[in-house]
């Protein structure tokens, strides 16, 4: 870890501190409205579900999160700092020629972050195959991947979806942003997209801590799931 990711000790500081955080990226491309869609989605997950910590941040039994909705990464930033994987001071950084955070994120630069994305439509897939592997090793481990749901356009998904359900990835999560933005959208639902290929599948308000955290802490026996988080249009 460099010296400016360093973090000396986890960072106390809350769900409230969040748009501050985030004001301290600046530059022309933010892709801002992308990651407000994320904000509450990414605060639960780390806050109240995933089991990792900066301290096991390399821990072969910790869950792992991937960002496949890689563009506009200053909420995940932002909460990253929030719970201590990286130093508030590095967010000033951002987007600057020498500064590990990216307009997306680069697992190499990044502690705590598992993937590096925005290429749309790669995220699920490589979830699957990490999923996959923790299945091998007899590991508990969760695999959880946030998504977009104009993502869900990439043929590569749909191959993934049909997949994870005959496999019964059942430590694989998929939580899809919905903001309506997908090209043609979806007849029935994006629910019931994955509920067709055995999927248990949740919808919610995305704005919502505790019904996003009942939805990704449910059971799920034997088959994958996906919780939509429904943010408000175009945000």
């Amino acid at each position: 870890m460099t010296d400016a990711m360093a973090v000396p000790e986890r960072a106390s500081l809350g769900y409230d501190d969040l748009p501050r955080l985030i004001a301290l990226m600046t530059g022309d491309e933010k892709h801002s409205t992308s990651a407000d869609s994320t904000l509450d989605v990414l605060w639960v997950l780390y806050d109240r579900v995933l089991n990792v910590t900066p301290a096991a941040a390399d821990d072969p039994e910790r869950d792992r999160f991937l960002l496949s909705k890689g563009h506009g990464p200053m909420a995940y930033y932002a909460v990253l700092a929030a719970r201590g994987f990286i130093s508030v001071e590095t967010l000033a950084t951002f987007g600057t020629y020498d500064s590990p955070l990216g307009h997306h994120p680069d697992r190499m630069l990044i502690p705590g972050v598992e993937i590096s994305s925005g290429s749309l439509g790669h995220g699920l897939p490589i979830a699957i195959g990490l999923a996959l592997g923790l299945r091998a090793q007899r590991r508990s481990s969760r695999v959880v991947v946030l998504v977009g749901d104009a993502e869900l356009d990439e043929g590569s998904n749909h191959e993934a979806i049909a997949l994870a359900g005959r496999l019964g990835l059942d430590r694989l999560t998929v939580v899809v942003v919905d903001n309506r933005s997908a090209t043609y959208g979806w007849p029935g639902g994006i629910a019931g997209r994955f509920e067709i290929e055995g999927w248990a599948a949740a919808t919610v308000d995305g704005r919502d801590h505790d019904a996003l955290a009942a939805a990704f802490t449910a059971e799920h026996i034997s088959r994958p799931s996906v919780v939509v988080a429904m943010v408000e249009e175009g945000a």
